[in-house]
């Protein structure tokens, strides 16, 4: 047998980083940006579509 060892790593995406950052530099909200950075690429696409 095999052994390997499988890590899941946990952490913060390009896209959600990307996200909180636009968010907090238009609503200047904590709780939204983390709201956002949950979006990822959903909320980064929109404010380029509606603009930054």
């Amino acid at each position: 047998m095999d052994n390997k060892r499988t890590v899941a790593t946990a952490g913060i995406t390009m896209g959600s980083c990307l996200a909180m950052i636009i968010s907090f530099s238009c609503n200047h909200s904590i709780l939204w940006a983390i709201i956002h950075g949950c979006l990822s690429w959903v909320y980064v696409i929109y404010r380029i579509i509606v603009g930054y």
